[in-house]
Parts: C-alpha cells; sequence; structure tokens
C-alpha cells in the first residue's frame, strides 16, 4: 500500500486532514472521528492539572463539530506510586476529562492493596487483553478484554495490553501470583482474537490502547489484521507525526494502522483526527501533539486535588536551576545530584544512589512546596540502607552505562553521590571514582573491583530488592528500611540548611565518546 505524504498541523487553529493514498475507500459516506489521548502522566499531578485545562479546550474546539465523533483515551500509566490519595487524584483527573477507557500501565498495578478500591470511582473501563486472572486475585472482574463505545450512531471497538514485562515493572509482583501476563507473541494472538470478536459484532473501526512500548506496537500493527489505530505507551516515545515506516503501517491485510504517543509525565496530549470509509478503513490521519506547559494549571482540577492531598507547605527555596535534561534517561542531572547528595547526608552513608526512572520532576527557582517536591519524585518508595561491595556497586554501574545503548535508554543512568563516573556513547562503563567526605577521590579498577571492600550505601527499596534490572542489588533482607521516602530527605535538608539551594552540574556522570 503506497502511503501519500500526511500533513501535520496545530488541531486548535485548523483541522487538516491529508490522505493515505491506495487506501480502500467507499465514498457513499465518511466518518470523521477526533481522538484526544494522553499516557504516561505517572501521576504529575502539577501536569495533569495542565491537562485538563487542554481538555477544556479541546472541548471547546470540538462541541458544535456534530459531524465528528469524539472519544477521549488512556495507554496507561496515568497513576503510579503507593499514595492512594495521589493515585485518587489520577482517577479523578480522568474522570474530569471524560476519559472512556484506559490501557492498564504497570504502574496500575504500584498500589495492590488499593486498586479495588480505586476501580469502582473509575468512570471509564481499565482493559486488558492479555492478562490472565484468578478468581483470588482483586482484579478478578476488574478488567476487561475490550469495551465498545457508541458515538452518535457509530460503534467503536476498544482493546487493551498491559506490559508484557510487568513483572520486571512492579514492586510487589508476589502479590499478583494469581495474576500472570502472556509474552508478546500471545499477546498478539490475544489481540487478534478480541478484534475478530469485535468485527464479528459488527464493529469496523478498532482501537488498541496499548501499553508495550513502541517497538511492540510497530510489531502489532503488521502482524494483525482489523486494527486501525494503536495509541501507546511505556516506551514514553513522543509522535509528532505521521510518517510511513515509523508510525504508519499497512496490516496483514494490508490496510493502514497509524500508532502515536505522547511521550511522558504528562508534558505532552495528543488529538488524532482520522476519516473512515464506510468499511471502517482510515482514508484520512492527522496528528497533532501539544505541550501542557502552554496553559495554565486548571483552578477547578487544582482545588479538587488539593482537597484530596492537602495544602501544599513550604519546605525551602532554590536559588538557581538548571532547564531539566534533554533525556531524562541517559543525560547526567543535577537536579538528581542534589537529591543523592540529601539521601546520603541523611543517613551518612558512604555512597547514595537511585534509578533515572526514580525522578519524574525538576526544581525551578523560587519557593520549593511539597506539593512540587512530591510531583519531582512521586513514587513513595521507603529509603533503605544497606552494604554493598565495590563490585556490586560496579556492576550496577555496568547496567547503567548500557543504558546509552539499549532500546528507549532502559533502566536509564543510576545517579549518585559519594561517586564519579565516566560512561561512553557506546554503553561501557569507562572509570569510577570513590568520592570520600572530605572530597578525595579513590579510583576503582572496573575492570578487577574487590569483593572485600565495602560500602555502606543508601537507596530506594525498589532498587534494593533487585528491580529493573539491577539483580546486584537485590539485598533487601539485609536491609535497614525507614519508613518515608526520598522527598522527606530534601524535605530534612532544607531543616538542616535553610538557606537557598544553587541546582548545578559538578561532573561527577561524564558521557564521552
Amino acid at each position: 500500500m503506497p502511503v501519500g505524504n500526511v500533513q501535520s498541523t496545530n488541531y486548535f487553529n485548523q483541522a487538516i486532514f491529508s490522505p493515505l493514498r491506495g487506501a480502500s475507500s467507499n465514498n457513499n459516506k465518511n466518518d470523521k472521528t477526533s481522538i484526544f489521548y494522553i499516557n504516561d502522566a505517572h501521576g504529575k499531578s502539577i501536569n495533569i492539572e495542565r491537562t485538563v485545562a487542554v481538555s477544556n479546550v479541546f472541548d471547546a474546539f470540538v462541541k458544535d463539530k456534530s459531524d465528528i465523533d469524539v472519544l477521549k483515551l488512556s495507554s496507561g500509566d496515568i497513576q503510579l506510586g503507593e499514595s492512594l490519595n495521589a493515585n485518587r487524584v489520577m482517577v479523578e483527573a480522568q474522570n474530569i476529562m471524560g476519559i472512556m477507557a484506559s490501557a492498564m500501565g504497570n504502574h496500575e498495578y504500584d498500589t495492590p492493596q488499593h486498586i479495588k478500591e480505586l476501580i469502582p470511582h473509575m468512570n471509564y473501563d481499565m482493559l486488558a487483553c492479555n492478562i490472565n486472572i484468578d478468581k483470588n486475585n482483586p482484579l478478578y472482574g476488574k478488567i476487561k478484554k475490550s469495551c465498545i463505545k457508541e458515538i452518535n450512531g457509530t460503534k467503536y471497538g476498544l482493546i487493551g495490553v498491559t506490559p508484557v514485562d510487568l513483572f520486571s515493572r512492579i514492586k510487589y509482583s508476589k502479590i499478583f501470583d494469581e495474576l500472570n501476563v502472556d509474552d508478546i507473541e500471545h499477546t498478539i494472538s490475544d489481540i487478534q482474537k478480541e478484534t475478530d470478536k469485535l468485527k464479528s459484532q459488527g464493529v469496523n473501526k478498532i482501537i488498541l490502547l496499548s501499553h508495550v512500548g513502541f517497538g511492540y506496537d510497530q510489531r502489532i500493527a503488521r502482524e494483525t489484521n482489523g486494527i486501525d489505530i494503536i495509541l501507546g505507551g511505556h516506551s514514553h516515545n513522543l509522535v509528532t507525526d505521521v510518517k510511513p515506516g515509523i508510525n504508519l503501517f499497512k496490516s496483514k491485510s494490508g490496510e493502514p494502522v497509524v500508532i502515536t504517543q505522547a511521550g511522558r509525565d504528562g508534558r505532552f496530549v495528543g488529538v488524532l483526527n482520522v476519516e473512515w470509509d464506510n468499511n471502517g478503513i482510515l482514508t484520512k490521519v492527522q496528528n497533532n501533539v501539544t505541550s501542557t506547559r502552554g496553559f495554565k494549571r486548571n483552578p477547578i482540577a487544582r482545588e479538587m486535588f488539593e482537597h484530596i492531598l492537602g495544602k501544599p507547605k513550604i519546605v525551602g527555596e532554590i536559588k538557581s536551576a538548571p532547564p531539566p535534561p534533554a533525556n531524562a534517561s541517559i543525560d547526567p542531572n543535577p537536579h538528581a545530584n542534589f537529591i543523592c547528595d540529601c539521601i546520603k547526608e541523611e543517613f551518612d552513608t558512604d555512597i547514595a544512589m537511585f534509578g533515572a526512572a526514580t525522578l519524574r520532576g525538576f526544581f525551578e527557582a523560587g519557593k520549593l512546596d511539597t506539593r512540587w517536591l512530591e510531583d519531582i519524585s512521586p513514587f513513595k518508595n521507603n529509603m533503605v540502607v544497606v552494604d554493598y561491595t565495590e563490585k556490586e556497586i560496579v556492576d550496577a554501574l555496568k547496567i547503567s552505562a548500557h543504558s546509552m545503548v539499549s532500546t528507549n535508554n532502559k533502566p536509564g543512568v543510576v545517579y549518585v553521590s559519594g561517586l564519579k563516573y565516566t560512561i561512553s556513547e557506546d554503553g561501557q562503563l569507562r572509570s569510577v571514582s570513590f568520592v570520600d567526605k572530605n572530597g578525595n577521590e579513590h579510583p576503582i579498577d572496573v575492570k578487577n573491583p574487590r569483593t572485600d571492600k565495602i560500602y555502606k550505601t543508601a537507596l530506594t527499596d525498589f532498587y534494593c530488592q533487585g528491580h529493573d534490572g539491577f539483580g546486584m542489588l537485590k539485598k533487601y533482607d539485609k536491609a535497614q528500611v525507614y519508613d518515608y521516602d526520598m522527598c522527606k530527605c530534601v524535605e530534612n535538608h532544607f531543616k538542616r540548611h535553610p538557606e537557598p539551594v544553587e541546582i548545578k552540574d559538578d561532573g561527577r556522570i561524564k558521557i564521552v565518546d
């Protein structure tokens, strides 16, 4: 199927649809659909307030367009972390925006003890066709494989997919012993079965809400029949246009399939405008992504969220701070350095460390309140202190270095205090030095690290349990566990040192050719 150029423009100024040349066509009827989509907000309540503002603009734009069907959909990981109230906020946000359905992302499983309580408050369907749930599991009977939404007499089939790597991404995997997730090959088969079922019910417009990552979405597009649109998540890709061979493919039967995704952390939202012939085949498509930073925080949402979370309090002041890193997974990050220093100071350890995935925001100059601080790291993972050998530390940094070349830069670099290290762009750990409390550097032989040299180390319980590929750090049974998170370490720093902080890069992590 030859595919023509697909033009993209700002949805909020005008809507331009460009044809997919070669698509099957029946000119007796053309249905228009506008889809507002979100993914991977990761509990970022401040950005979700801005997302609500974008949603309101979208609603105002489409309200008088009776010839356009409107869908509002999520691809998962809107929730994050272990705080029930923080996740209640994200549920309420999706209710306010009128989200109709969402995939089960990995972070929707972060609060297994609360998820049964949250689901009844969702005015939207939670979807995952590739999980098998035992009747003893709290999710039994709560998650649908697919659903049908009828808009202005037109039926849309929605299918959900949960991450195939779910159990490497969540902390409490043992709690889900009665739940298993199919691998990617079986997941593709699951999607096809669900698509065929919807087709048999007379639905010819089918949208996949996917949380398996962009690479797998490309496979699904090519290896299935009947899927028209894939709204993705999990890999945090920012897909800003429609490009053949990248996010526009032919299905097994030669029909067009478009894929899109709106980045991470609520920084962007997307609007996908499409037209269909009356056989349910895409004939035109236009994809728009809008930054939420250009919108003010919605005051109604903000008031509701603060009612749930409590009023924020000032904890300190940031004198100056650089912009966030361009690639939050692998770039040196002075915001992370400051938090690591606070953790090391809090527990008086030799080293402090945590993975890039732990941070979801950044500091800005001005007064720092608890709401902004918790938006930077909303996981609420407990801090732990444990002894690691020099070899275990070096092995962790080697995993960190490999993120430079791994798919989607997973798991991301390890941020540190008490260490300096250099990694190459091809993913190799080049050098490491331990920095003692007097600031003196002690080189470590990365090729032959010692097993008899011990470092007292502070980190989160997530990494101490060996998650995200850091099996060498799995020492939770030997750790001293504290019942507070890294945000509390920052608060305590400002109690000890109330003067304004200047956030800057000191070169402790270097990327070289």
